[in-house]
């Protein structure tokens, strides 16, 4: 009830310096002094008066309840907030003590990943040394199998060679019937056998 009687008494003291600001526009122009209505100027206040007074009547009970509830939620928020500062302080204390103790954890992670570094270049230079060990073998293979194929090409062109040679010979010194009886005796012989 006491904030009511306030919220009065201020609208009411606005309402007054705003008649007074009015009237003392009204008397600086021009020099000519008007008299301001006093009277209108009651009413007015009254109408504002009776306007806030059913607007209090009918909506004032929402009004109290709307201030109660902002109220409750504002207490909530301010306990919440000294609860978040609490486990801020704590979560600072907590960073503090990692911060303090942060040199022997960089060595600690600094032994654990050349630890891991070490290990990762023996496996990469094991794999290394398996992989050229296999490139070897593989050139070795492939070295060995060229020179056959080469061997075997060497082979198959002296025996053409061999074969011209030895046609060319035999065309010189055979005659047509010797030709003639030395292919039906091969061929005897492939038939037989």
């Amino acid at each position: 009830m006491k904030r009511i009687i306030r919220i009065t008494v201020t609208a009411l003291g606005l309402l007054a310096f705003a008649g007074v600001a009015i009237a003392a526009e009204q008397t600086g122009h021009g020099g000519a002094e008007h008299h301001y209505d006093w009277t209108n100027f009651l009413l007015r206040i009254a109408n504002f008066v009776i306007v806030a007074g059913i607007i209090w009547y009918f909506a004032g009970g929402k009004i109290k309840d709307y201030l109660k509830t902002r109220r409750y939620n504002i207490e909530n928020e301010l306990a919440e907030l000294d609860q978040r500062k609490k486990d801020a302080d704590k979560r600072l204390k907590d960073v503090e003590m990692g911060i303090a103790n942060m040199e022997q954890e960089r060595e600690k992670i600094l032994d654990d990943y050349r630890a891991q570094g070490e290990a990762l270049k023996a496996s990469i230079i094991e794999h290394a040394e398996k992989s050229a060990q296999q490139i070897r073998d593989m050139a070795k293979a492939t070295a060995e199998t060229e020179s056959r194929m080469a061997v075997e090409s060497i082979r198959e062109q002296l025996a053409d060679m061999v074969a011209e040679a030895t046609q060319k010979v035999l065309e010189e010194r055979l005659t047509k019937e010797e030709h003639q009886k030395l292919i039906d005796k091969y061929l005897t012989k492939v038939v037989l056998n």
